[in-house]
């Protein structure tokens, strides 16, 4: 049985392989063959860390998910202003540069499958949450400090600012001639700009 460490490092390089097929062909397309010539192993090896096509593509998307805000725990740690590293979040959406655009198209493609599938909907409902949960507590610091508006809820403000940058980055990422990556920075950070206490009056 290989070492615990060699264990991590190939398990992680599965998913990151999984995600890169599901992006490239599609969740409904992904096989394990495919998987497993991407990360350069056998097919035997990828079922002896996922024995199912279901357990591996639960856990790419959860490390779809948690790469996402391992990329962005600068931000979310940072000692920038509310304000500040609300337009941070927008910049780092933003669907250019491979790995996020990568990244987009997996959310993207857990999205229109879990219209169909109950448990790609819990998936779903789960990593959503958490990450509306944390926009939602930048929100709530910049109410405290007086530097956002403090008469909107936090939650709701998170999902008018977390659905603009999902809706804008899947026209970007179907080609949109009306939507680019410049309109779309331009559009969420002049709704950011708009909850500053600053902009009043």
């Amino acid at each position: 049985m290989p070492r615990p460490s060699v264990e991590a490092e190939r398990k992680a390089q599965i998913l990151a392989s999984t995600c890169k097929v599901i992006a490239s062909e599609g969740f409904r397309h992904l096989r394990v063959s495919d998987v497993a010539k991407d990360a350069g192993v056998s097919g035997g090896t990828v079922h002896y860390y996922f024995e199912t096509k279901r357990e591996l593509t639960d856990a790419a998307f959860a490390h779809c998910f948690e790469q996402s805000l391992t990329r962005r725990r600068w931000i979310l740690d940072s000692d920038e202003p509310p304000l500040s590293r609300l337009r941070l979040v927008v910049e780092s959406y933003l669907p250019q540069g491979a790995e996020t655009v990568e990244a987009w198209k997996v959310w993207a493609e857990l999205w229109v499958e879990a219209i169909r599938n109950p448990e790609l909907q819990e998936l779903n409902e789960r990593f959503y949450g958490e990450w509306r949960d944390i926009v939602a507590s930048i929100f709530r610091d910049g109410q405290a400090t007086g530097e956002i508006h403090a008469s909107g809820n936090p939650v709701e403000l998170a999902n008018m600012l977390v659905s603009m940058l999902d809706g804008l980055a899947l026209q970007v990422l179907a080609g949109s001639k009306a939507m680019t990556v410049d309109v779309m920075r331009t559009t969420c950070l002049r709704f950011v700009d708009q909850l500053s206490t600053a902009s009043v009056g």
